[in-house]
């Protein structure tokens, strides 16, 4: 699947990706493959990016996640 994330200055990541995990407002969530359409609201923490050259961390401050046809679109007020 395809990761975005993007903050109001700039594209810090953009890519493909095995898994992603981030922190929901409603508690930590990973983004899997095939993951059912959602839109859901990030507090600051973690997003756990996966690839197949290894793991990346980005610490983000709120946000939104998108995801959409095996497209991941995290909007995050800043990285």
């Amino acid at each position: 699947m395809f990761l975005e994330i993007i903050t109001p200055d700039k594209k810090v990541f953009a890519g493909e990706v095995t898994s992603v995990m981030v922190p929901g407002a409603k508690g930590q969530f990973q983004v899997l493959k095939n993951h059912a359409p959602i839109i859901s609201t990030l507090i600051n923490g973690k997003v756990k990016v996966k690839t197949a050259s290894g793991t990346q961390n980005f610490d983000v401050k709120g946000g939104v996640i998108e995801v959409l046809k095996n497209k991941v679109i995290v909007l995050a007020e800043s990285v």
